[in-house]
């Protein structure tokens, strides 16, 4: 069967190459996911499928899915899926998302026990990582400030593979507002930060990681401002035992969060 789309000048594709644009995104609360995986998990939050017809024999199953849910699937050129994606080399399918974002005051009524703040983090390809680091760790929700990267770049779409759609977030909340709101639900804020006065292995072996837990993360570069740490309950450092000289973002988050899931099902 030859493809439905063809032309580069279709409206669904112009639509696309705008959806790269935040403020786009934005406006039409619409974004695109890129490859199998993302588009499986996606299904309940899915507006389109656009699909090569030999990736369409390739994930047959994700396509019986979406249409199963009434989500209209179209078969589309090789030249119009690689105009839709961001990536070098496409994979063939891409989806059109409706945003999938909550508002923060749903996350705190939920009483959630682990949470991961993304305070000033600007690289999508990290945001995207620490929220698959979320997931993996059993995090209940992941909330990104107003100074953070948006939630629906394409990269960090990409990075969180397929973990975007798998728990609570909360986009655009003043990390004041995020810091007190979680204090109040009950929930100890942690600043993870290399130079804290606290380390990791103290507070695992003092106890107190079995609470309800909020670790905020910072800037790639520079950490943690210090009007943002004096927000937290205590600020605590990974520690490092050998000789290098930092931990990158995701590394220090997949060890706090999995040190704080721990503590918590052990209790």
């Amino acid at each position: 069967m030859p493809p439905e789309l063809t032309s580069l000048r279709s409206p669904r594709v112009t639509t696309a190459r705008k959806l790269g644009k935040r403020s786009f995104r934005g406006k039409e609360r619409r974004f695109l996911a890129e490859g199998p995986q993302a588009v499986r998990e996606a299904l309940e939050h899915l507006v389109e499928v656009y699909v090569t017809p030999e990736a369409a024999e390739r994930h047959a199953d994700i396509l019986a899915a979406a249409r199963a849910a009434r989500v209209p699937v179209l078969t589309a050129s090789d030249e119009v899926i690689a105009e839709m994606s961001d990536t070098v080399t496409p994979q063939g399918i891409v989806a059109l998302c409706r945003f999938l974002d909550r508002p923060f005051a749903e996350i705190l009524a939920a009483r959630p026990r682990l949470v991961a703040v993304l305070a000033h983090v600007r690289d999508p390809g990290n945001a995207g990582t620490v929220l698959r680091c979320a997931d993996a760790a059993g995090a209940d929700a992941v909330v990104l400030t107003d100074a953070s990267v948006d939630l629906y770049n394409p990269k960090a779409v990409r990075a969180s593979a397929g973990s975007l759609f798998h728990l609570p977030v909360a986009v655009g909340v003043p990390v004041e507002e995020a810091a007190r709101g979680l204090a109040g639900a009950g929930v100890r804020v942690l600043a993870a930060d290399g130079a804290g006065e606290r380390d990791l292995d103290d507070e695992l072996d003092a106890g107190t990681m079995a609470a309800p837990t909020a670790w905020v993360f910072g800037n790639e570069a520079w950490g943690l401002p210090e009007e943002t740490r004096a927000l937290a309950d205590a600020v605590v450092r990974v520690p490092i035992h050998g000789r290098a000289e930092s931990l990158n973002l995701a590394t220090a988050a997949v060890v706090c969060l999995y040190a704080s899931a721990r503590a918590q099902r052990a209790r």
